[in-house]
């Protein structure tokens, strides 16, 4: 199965070279480009590609609120979107993530990166930029609660599983590696990770890590 990707990037020399990376893979192909936010939310909902991917500053609408637009809550079928930038600023991760974002990558994470970032998208997975991880999370893990600030706690408790699972997923390992960690098998970990998206009304495991950061489950790193 091919994977259907848009482009959205207001700088064409950027988004031929996304262009060039995405499809020198078997299983990838760029389906359409945006040079500005409005155009790619008007290209991405006539074309459903399979993931989206968005820079932060462009004219008429940014990343953000693109992102909103095609994945953010209140949108009846959204569509993954990852976003791309040049701009490590916490302020767009959460943005991103809040939004809707399936993963936050930077663009000079590299292309093995960026072409894992479009498949786990593509998988319901995400990946965020591991320097960014690292930075949020030992950021937050020294920044006290402010309350009304932090996601109110599940109305079902997670189990101690669950909590380990939620933890794994925050410090950005796949569900292979999660398997391999606490022994137990892939399905098993699926499992594990659909019941705490449906206990936190969360949507997917970029959420999941945001609700882990928020409540400092993390330890320094």
């Amino acid at each position: 199965m091919t994977i259907r990707v848009l482009l959205a990037d207001d700088q064409a020399m950027v988004r031929g070279g996304l262009r060039l990376i995405l499809e020198d893979q078997p299983d990838i192909s760029v389906v359409a480009e945006a040079a500005d936010g409005a155009e790619a939310v008007e290209l991405a909902r006539r074309l459903r590609p399979d993931v989206c991917l968005v820079d932060i500053r462009m004219p008429r609408l940014d990343g953000i609120d693109v992102t909103r637009a095609l994945a953010g809550p209140g949108v009846a079928d959204p569509l993954r979107v990852v976003v791309v930038t040049t701009f490590d600023l916490d302020e767009y991760v959460y943005g991103a993530l809040r939004g809707g974002a399936a993963g936050f990558l930077l663009k000079d994470a590299g292309p093995a990166l960026l072409v894992e970032a479009v498949r786990a998208a593509h998988a319901g997975d995400a990946l965020v930029s591991p320097s960014v991880t690292v930075r949020l999370l030992r950021h937050l893990t020294t920044t006290p609660t402010t309350g009304a600030a932090r996601s109110a706690a599940p109305d079902r408790p997670l189990s101690d599983r669950e909590i380990e699972v939620v933890r794994a997923i925050a410090r950005g390992r796949t569900n292979q590696e999660i398997a391999a960690e606490l022994f137990i098998s892939l399905s098993t970990v699926k499992s594990h990770v659909s019941a705490i998206q449906a206990k936190l009304t969360v949507r997917n495991r970029v959420e999941i890590a945001a609700w882990a950061w928020e409540h400092h489950l993390i330890g320094p790193m």
